[in-house]
């Protein structure tokens, strides 16, 4: 919403500064988006008197000019005007100026020989209008030397507010300046719609094309005829307030009803009544009725829209726009005034199915003033006859007055109850009377709702409107009270294990990947879901209907389209939720990943290596202890199949190239390469090691007694390894040697690894070494030859129970 502050000075008598004003503008909720000044952009230019204007020696089409400026001096300026001539009055810049409408900046300069200082503008070049084809030509009277911003009528600020969906009485100049008006900023001056009486009786009437009710599409419409009319354009003032809000002046009639809609939000329409063919009715449109409307285009219409109709056809769309076959142009003598209220609801839908977004529209549908219809009449009547003449009819209309009268009990300490602010019982009845409600009662006040506000439902609405007006300032700061003496997390340990798993990935060197939350039903199927359940409705994309059962082909597609522009060997991941299905529990918080091609590019050190199941290993095994679970106890599972999810992992991963990660029976991860056929079928070349870890899965650690961090033990012996080759069953994990090595002796044994894996010579077809290097830490003494013997005899035993080993000779 757009004004002048001159224009808001018709309605405001305030002496408020322009940043006064702006500030309680934004704090009484009418965001201020921006203030300009044309003036600004004028600065130093001046009206300058052409004394003398004379061919130029040395050019046929241009003149020396001698200008004027008001400062007792006379200035030579070399102008190519076709309208220089002595006498006139112009807009003059002086060097240095910048003129707008070019881009450039004046200097002194010599053309043809002669000397040049300065500018004759035209208005094309100052950027008020289009015209190029002469130099401005000011009234004879206007004072030389006087700022050209005053003399052009361009000293007047432009306000721009943000004016909210439930405020529609702001979207004329008058609500803002009584919101003004009662926060202090001034007084509201006053608006008396005089009567205009009409002198004949009109000829054309308004009916209604259906049985009206409160909610009928346009219950009550008023309007009135005139004749004898001269349509021309209108006066400058009008032409100057309808430009410096962006508007275009078309004609008087026009004018008219654009300055009432902008300045009193009330929306006008006039036919030409010699267009019409009988009286105009209020109807639904008939299935595939068209109009050609105001702004050029053709509307095919159905029953849900309501329109403005003769005997002849349609001549305009209620609440939205007119019709082209009656506008009024130049000729018109004879109009028919239409003063309406529409629907808010069947309007805007009407609009939003028509793709039509009008001044007219943007109103109705907000909600404007119901007893607007009466004195809109007037006020357009007394416009109309005094900037085109004529005499009009009396005022005719059909329809029945909306229901909009409505009081609310409140209570006098509601305002603080609410919003804390305690405001006197006077100031509160006070904020509401300035602002057109009427308080009656001494406790609970009895409070009417004036026409204009259809957003005020209830008692906390008018707390509201009490409370922006006395200052959202005075509402007091109150810390929340402390619950406890020590600052506690604002998340829970779950909470945390996203920005745990985030670092943990990013560490190891993946890149975070925003996806969709869904994908193609085709995908979805794939990887374990595509149930009925689990459908969109209503998908952003046809294509993007399901609700994802896993990230991974969200990555997938992902790691395609970096390639695609040159990204090499990608590796990517996301966190966040799944959906197994539509319960409350189907959603799962997951960290997924995937890497594709190299492992470790080529490099002078050692050989390439393509990617695998141990990366993608090593990743899950990193985000599980970054949140916190028990790695310790954890083993993996190999293998993947349709319905092998009890043992190793689903059947989008290798068969052979997976598995699980599981404490006792719980799953906490998937990993391994991605099945081939799902590769191919992104059209990714090699091999693709991917991820799922299971967030939510791994038991929240046990609260500990006490915050304090526990005695720091250190043994003062030092630690010893020693070294076990075992020979196993070709299929037997080495995982399980090193969890039976590492449980041989807990007090003794601080870890267990895997150094070396053989098979070949020297070892059965069917068998494999597995070398493992065991840390043992005592911590009373040292260990003598025997002790070690027998620790070393006690992981034997251990591994040979736990998987059948037999100790290398």
């Amino acid at each position: 919403m757009k004004f002048t502050l001159s224009w808001l000075k018709e309605h405001l008598d305030t002496e408020a500064t322009l940043a006064e004003l702006r500030h309680g503008l934004t704090m009484l909720g009418l965001e201020v988006e921006g203030v300009s000044n044309p003036a600004e952009q004028l600065k130093g230019f001046v009206v300058g008197y052409v004394v003398e204007a004379v061919q130029h020696p040395n050019a046929d089409r241009l003149r020396l000019c001698k200008v004027d400026i008001g400062s007792g001096s006379v200035i030579q300026v070399v102008c190519g005007a076709p309208n220089a001539r002595t006498g006139l009055k112009g807009i003059f810049a002086p060097t240095g100026s910048f003129i707008p409408g070019t881009g450039i900046t004046l200097k002194a300069s010599k053309i043809r020989g002669e000397e040049s200082n300065g500018m004759l503008c035209s208005s094309r070049e100052l950027q008020l209008g289009d015209d190029h084809s002469g130099i401005i030509d000011l009234p004879a009277d206007t004072l030389t030397g006087r700022p050209a911003a005053e003399a052009l009528g361009l000293d007047d600020a432009v306000i721009e507010i943000k004016v909210t969906p439930n405020r529609p009485d702001c979207l004329g100049v008058r609500g803002i300046a009584r919101d003004l008006a009662a926060a202090g900023f001034g007084t509201l001056k006053r608006f008396i719609p005089h009567t205009v009486t009409g002198t004949y009786h009109s000829p054309l009437w308004w009916r209604h094309g259906y049985r009206v009710e409160m909610d009928s599409p346009c219950p009550i419409v008023v309007g009135r005829h005139f004749r004898g009319l001269k349509n021309g354009p209108s006066p400058d003032w009008l032409q100057r307030r309808l430009k410096a809000i962006g508007l275009r002046p078309i004609s008087a009639l026009v004018d008219i009803t654009n300055l009432v809609t902008y300045d009193l939000n009330r929306p006008l329409h006039v036919f030409d009544a010699k267009k019409l063919n009988g009286d105009l009715v209020m109807r639904q449109a008939r299935d595939g009725e068209q109009i050609l409307a105001l702004d050029g285009k053709t509307y095919t219409l159905d029953p849900s829209i309501a329109v403005i109709a003769d005997a002849k056809g349609v001549h305009g769309l209620g609440g939205i726009m007119g019709g082209e076959d009656t506008g009024v142009g130049d000729d018109t003598t004879e109009v028919f005034l239409e003063v309406a209220y529409f629907d808010p609801i069947r309007t805007a839908a009407s609009g939003r199915k028509l793709g039509i977004l009008s001044d007219a529209r943007y109103r109705f549908e907000r909600g404007i003033d119901p007893e607007s219809v009466w004195w809109g009449a007037e006020v357009a009547a007394r416009l109309i006859l005094g900037l085109c003449g004529g005499e009009t009819s009396e005022v005719v209309s059909t329809g029945i007055m909306p229901a909009w009268r409505r009081s609310y009990d409140l209570r006098p300490d509601r305002v603080k109850t609410l919003t804390a602010i305690d405001v006197p019982a006077a100031e509160t009845a006070s904020i509401l009377t300035r602002l057109g409600f009427t308080v009656q009662g001494n406790g609970p006040w009895s409070v009417a709702v004036p026409s204009w506000r259809p957003d005020i439902i209830g008692e906390a609405d008018l707390v509201e409107e009490v409370t922006r007006v006395y200052g959202f300032d005075n509402i007091p700061t109150t810390s929340l009270p402390r619950l406890s003496p020590i600052s506690k997390p604002v998340r829970s340990p779950r909470q945390r294990r996203v920005p745990q798993a985030r670092r943990a990935l990013a560490a190891r060197g993946l890149n975070e990947a925003v996806s969709w939350s869904f994908l193609p039903r085709a995908q979805a199927e794939r990887f374990g879901g595509g149930g009925a359940d689990l459908r969109l409705l209503n998908s952003i994309a046809s294509e993007l209907d399901t609700m994802r059962p896993s990230i991974l082909p969200n990555l997938v597609d992902a790691a395609k389209r970096n390639e695609a522009r040159g990204l090499a060997d990608p590796a990517l991941f996301e966190v966040g939720p799944q959906y197994r299905d539509a319960t409350p529990t189907g959603q799962q918080a997951v960290a997924a990943g995937i890497r594709h091609k190299k492992a470790v590019p080529r490099n002078w050190a050692g050989p390439a290596r393509d990617v695998d199941a141990f990366d993608a290993k090593a990743d899950a095994m990193a985000v599980l202890e970054a949140i916190g679970a028990p790695v310790d106890n954890m083993f993996a599972t190999h293998g993947s199949g349709s319905g092998n999810e009890a043992g190793g992992a689903p059947d989008w991963y290798h068969p052979g190239r997976s598995g699980a990660i599981k404490l006792g029976d719980r799953v906490m991860a998937w990993f391994g390469e991605l099945h081939p056929e799902i590769v191919a079928a992104a059209d990714l070349s090699g091999p693709v090691a991917a991820f799922e870890v299971f967030l939510d899965a791994p038991p929240l650690p046990k609260p500990k007694a006490t915050k304090a961090r526990p005695k720091l033990v250190l043994s003062a012996f030092q630690p010893l390894e020693r070294d076990f080759a075992f020979i196993v069953d070709a299929g037997v994990e080495a995982e399980r040697l090193v969890r039976a090595a590492r449980n041989a002796d807990k007090a003794l044994i601080t870890a267990a690894r895997v150094f070396d894996v053989y098979a070949g010579k020297g070892v059965p077809d069917d068998k494999k070494s597995i070398a493992l290097s065991v840390t043992l830490q005592p911590v009373e003494r040292t260990l003598t030859d025997a002790e070690i013997e027998a620790a070393s005899a006690k992981i034997v035993a251990a591994v040979t129970k736990a998987t059948g080993a037999a100790l290398r000779g």
